[in-house]
């Protein structure tokens, strides 16, 4: 496991905070302290911001085949300390060992790899007519990222910034800060030049609304809460600089009649149980046809009930609390507990575990089908016809990911192609790293991975002859 540092990683170095105050970093299934990180403060913002500013010409005039070429080097110091990488998730997330392993050190690393292979190979000009498009980097990119994936959303904002040719500062959530500082050590030891990558640990409220205001930022890209996406967007607009949203989401699993019903249930299941529900894009809603509801319900409530020891816990106490209360309020909504509950896990006698919860007889206004819980909560709604299936996948203010089940893929894509959602997967479609990752509505602006992920970082400029 990542041994904390005590200071920033700022200009290529790592150097004292500005201040003193520092942030514990708990362990979630054995509650315990497991390492500390400083507070950053405005001033060891500004000092990160100055360093990608001050850095920002030479590494933009860098040839593209060369920044690929160090972005292959940080994808191997990667692969070298995947092992580092995972045991750090599983110690300050909770991420249960395998899972840590094939995904949260596994899914970085391929995405990192194909930002490489992007970089060298990506058009950054074209000729249109009598003009020449360059694609240039929009500048210093502010990132924010959130606890639920430490090393792939760092992943997902720093590599395509860097294959445009941006600087960055990145400000990682609080609750998995090893993880930042372990891939700060793996960019420094790849060669990345000074000032190109900064890293300040910190408190949302403090360093995150500092980076975000800061005017030597040109880009804030965070992916969060759509409460905080809102403040972050308001703030950017008003400054008139650019912004990527990765927010919440409420997503549907849509199992039409046809559909292979034991199959779209146990994947439906696993998918809202891995990483203890804590994935905007979990299929939290799954909806059945009324004729296969009541087999359905008994499918999803013995898939839940297998899950009980081998789900990790969720982050801290507070999010335990929260899941809690959600599955209180279902309760007292008049939706039927057919797995799981409030209560703490039997063989869980310290940790935030929280029991996988699978919900029955859940109507489309409900809370619990209404707002992200983010926590190991399932929800089965029933549904009438087709017309109805759609106006409750596409009835609420998210629109992030989903999925659509049936006898054969045309007839999911017919309807799949009819939701307000950014992806949803076909038949258990499976993980694309080069696709493009984000929201419709409230769930955000912009994508991430692959070209429509770099696209964000890159600005345009046209000279006609």
């Amino acid at each position: 496991m990542h041994k904390a540092h005590n200071g920033m990683y700022i200009d290529g170095t790592w150097r004292p905070a500005v201040g003193t105050e520092m942030i514990t970093v708990v362990d979630p299934a054995g509650e315990r302290p497991i390492g500390q990180v400083p507070a950053g403060t405005a001033e060891d913002i500004d000092a990160a911001v100055r360093a990608a500013r001050t850095a920002l010409p030479r590494w933009a005039a860098t040839p593209p085949a060369e920044r690929a070429a160090l972005i292959g080097a940080l994808h191997d110091r990667l692969v070298a300390r995947k092992d580092e990488i995972a045991a750090t998730v599983t110690a300050e997330l909770g991420a249960p060992p395998p899972f840590a392993q094939a995904v949260h050190a596994g899914v970085p690393i391929a995405v990192c790899g194909s930002y490489a292979e992007l970089a060298a190979a990506h058009p950054f000009e074209e000729k249109v007519g009598n003009s020449t498009v360059y694609l240039e980097p929009v500048g210093v990119v502010g990132a924010i990222t959130p606890w639920n994936y430490p090393l792939h959303q760092i992943v997902n904002k720093v590599a395509p910034a860097l294959a445009a040719g941006c600087t960055v500062v990145l400000k990682p959530a609080e609750d998995t800060p090893l993880t930042a500082q372990l891939f700060a050590e793996a960019v420094h030891e790849a060669g990345v030049p000074a000032g190109v990558f900064n890293l300040v640990t910190g408190l949302g409220p403090v360093a995150g609304q500092a980076l975000a205001e800061h005017e030597g930022v040109d880009l804030v890209s965070f992916t969060g809460s759509t409460a905080v996406g809102r403040r972050i967007g308001a703030t950017a607009g008003a400054a008139v600089k650019r912004v990527a949203l990765e927010l919440g989401g409420k997503s549907a699993n849509v199992i039409l009649p046809s559909a292979d019903l034991a199959k779209a249930v146990a994947v439906g299941v696993a998918n809202v149980m891995s990483n203890s529900g804590q994935t905007c894009s979990a299929w939290t809603r799954m909806l059945v046809h009324t004729d296969r509801y009541d087999e359905a319900v008994e499918l999803a409530a013995a898939a839940a009930a297998k899950y009980g020891p081998r789900i990790g816990p969720v982050v801290n106490a507070k999010q335990r609390a929260r899941v809690r209360g959600y599955i209180e309020k279902g309760v007292e909504e008049g939706a039927r507990l057919v797995a799981g509950g409030p209560e703490a896990p039997k063989e869980q006698e310290q940790g935030y575990f929280v029991q996988p919860t699978v919900f029955a007889d859940v109507t489309p206004e409900m809370t619990i089908a209404q707002e992200e819980i983010f926590g190991p909560v399932l929800s089965l709604i029933r549904y009438e016809d087709e017309d109805d299936a759609l106006r409750i996948a596409n009835g609420t203010v998210y629109g992030l990911a989903g999925a659509v089940w049936a006898a054969d893929d045309a007839e999911a894509v017919a309807f799949a192609r009819r939701m307000d959602t950014g992806q949803v997967d076909i038949n258990g479609g499976s993980f694309n790293p080069l696709a493009p990752f984000g929201g419709y509505k409230q769930s955000g602006v912009g994508r991430e991975l692959g070209a429509h992920g770099l696209a964000e970082y890159l600005q345009t400029k046209s000279l006609q002859f």
